[in-house]
């Protein structure tokens, strides 16, 4: 494992994981096996991350969030604090479901506001913003904000915020 990231003494990695230079993961981390997590990326307290999810370049998590098997955060992915995600539809307790996981796809440059919840299944587009609080059930295009529960396009925004 490459040793050159940092490490909070009360976190753990899970063997076959692999993470990128100059990445921080702060306290009461959990990163679970076969994980990869690129160059960069910053995990703020209690993170869990299932599984064989891939993290790119330059994502910053913030606190208490889980990221469930499924999920796939691409380069420059900010994930605000509580977000929540899923990656089961119908779960139930009694029945094991884990080869049924939904692929989730957060692509580069998205934002997702602070205890918005991403419901399995979907792909969030390039550059789009999804509002704190908001339940994403629907896929969401590249550039655009999205607000409520179910979120809904709210307008087209550009790469770059001013």
């Amino acid at each position: 494992m490459n040793k050159n990231f940092f490490l909070h003494s009360s976190s753990f990695i899970d063997k076959g994981s692999k993470i990128g230079t100059g990445t921080k993961i702060w306290h009461f981390s959990h990163i679970s096996k076969n994980v990869k997590i690129g160059n960069n990326c910053n995990f703020g307290q209690n993170v869990f991350v299932g599984e064989n999810v891939s993290i790119g370049n330059r994502v910053k998590i913030q606190n208490n969030v889980s990221i469930y098997s499924g999920v796939n955060l691409k380069d420059d992915v900010f994930i605000g604090p509580s977000v929540v995600f899923t990656n089961i539809k119908k779960p139930r307790s009694f029945i094991n479901k884990k080869g049924l996981y939904e692929k989730t796809l957060i692509s580069k440059g998205a934002t997702i506001g602070a205890n918005a919840t991403i419901i399995c299944g979907v792909k969030i587009g390039k550059y789009s913003l999804i509002g704190a609080g908001s339940v994403v059930t629907k896929d969401v295009p590249d550039n655009h904000l999205v607000l409520g529960n179910p979120a809904r396009i709210i307008k087209k925004v550009s790469k770059i915020l001013k």
